[in-house]
């Protein structure tokens, strides 16, 4: 292991679904939820993966999350892979890669304290034995995500929506981790308290070193926390570069029509919005050559035809599109 490689890669990584039926319940078709996504995460970095419902975003985080296992691909943590490790051995995988849902009630015993929802995987991994310990410590989490110490006392259902993803956070850093995958963390929460969330997990992650995965379908809360997107359509990343390459001088048409619908903070300032025809294809049967070419506006023969691989743009901008105009550069129609 180098010392600067990238804490979490993923490679060619694909999961497919199989649909049975038939007399014999044989496989007769799949869905291509995820079909070879690429990337690298290093140690303090945020890296957003943003795309429309049902893209294969949430996929992604699951299938590294081993809660369902890739179809091809490999997977890495700190030079070491992880997707094909025996489900009998996956204990030290779940104390360093843990997760923040989307719906924070949900996601919590109902029956349980916040200090037993907490001291749970304190107690499972070993880090701290004793009941003093163990409050100790539980206690420190509550101070590391805003919370009063007197919430261990009290349950999941007397706290705002907030309040309990600020408990989830806590839940996910209580056996050590160094890297969290949240999944839509954000989007059941009101705006005020989005932001409050937001600053909350870049806050911990300075303090931390922590690698994040924040998978997203909101651009704006997205720009704010970030130093990476990776946008996906159809099971396939189409364009991966820094904040600022993303936002300020995009490449690809989806990414471009993703952020014309942005709400801009100025209400006097205008945006041209670049409008999508039709729907997003099945990922059943996807169209061949660039997925996208069904909605693209700029689609030309090639783009029916040929899949385009992710290239590289601009300094370390990578876009998966046949258009050779530069990143930023104004569309021709």
């Amino acid at each position: 292991m180098t010392a600067n490689r990238p804490l979490l890669e993923v490679n060619a990584l694909k999961k497919h679904y199989p649909i049975k039926g038939g007399l014999l319940g044989g496989v007769t078709a799949k869905v291509y939820a995820v079909d070879g996504v690429t990337f690298s995460i290093a140690r303090g970095e945020t890296l957003s993966v943003v795309g429309e419902s049902g893209c294969g975003k949430s996929t992604v985080g699951k299938t590294i999350l081993r809660l369902t296992d890739a179809t091809d691909g490999e997977v890495y943590l700190d030079g070491e892979r992880i997707d094909n490790i025996p489900a009998s051995k996956l204990r030290p995988l779940r104390r360093r890669i843990q997760v923040v849902f989307q719906d924070p009630f949900s996601s919590l015993n109902p029956r349980l304290r916040v200090r037993d929802i907490i001291a749970e995987p304190i107690t499972s991994f070993g880090i701290a034995r004793g009941r003093a310990a163990v409050d100790d410590r539980v206690a420190a989490l509550l101070d590391q995500v805003r919370l009063p110490r007197e919430a261990m006392g009290r349950y999941a259902h007397e706290f705002s929506g907030g309040q309990r993803q600020r408990i989830g956070i806590a839940r996910a850093l209580a056996p050590g981790a160094d890297v969290i995958i949240c999944d839509e963390a954000v989007s059941a929460l009101d705006v005020s308290v989005k932001a409050q969330i937001v600053n909350l997990l870049a806050d911990l992650q300075d303090e931390l070193g922590l690698a994040l995965l924040f998978i997203s379908h909101d651009l704006a809360i997205v720009e704010h926390l970030t130093h990476r997107v990776a946008v996906m359509y159809l099971g396939k990343l189409v364009e991966v570069a820094d904040r600022r390459a993303l936002f300020g001088a995009s490449h690809h048409p989806y990414t471009r029509a993703l952020l014309s619908a942005v709400p801009l903070p100025d209400p006097t300032v205008r945006r041209q919005r670049m409008l999508l025809a039709g729907d997003v294809p099945s990922p059943v049967n996807p169209p061949p050559g660039c997925r996208f070419h069904t909605r693209c506006p700029l689609a030309f023969d090639r783009c029916r035809t040929e899949e385009p691989r992710l290239r590289p743009v601009g300094d370390a901008h990578l876009s998966a599109c046949h258009l050779t105009h530069a990143p930023g550069e104004a569309l021709a129609g």
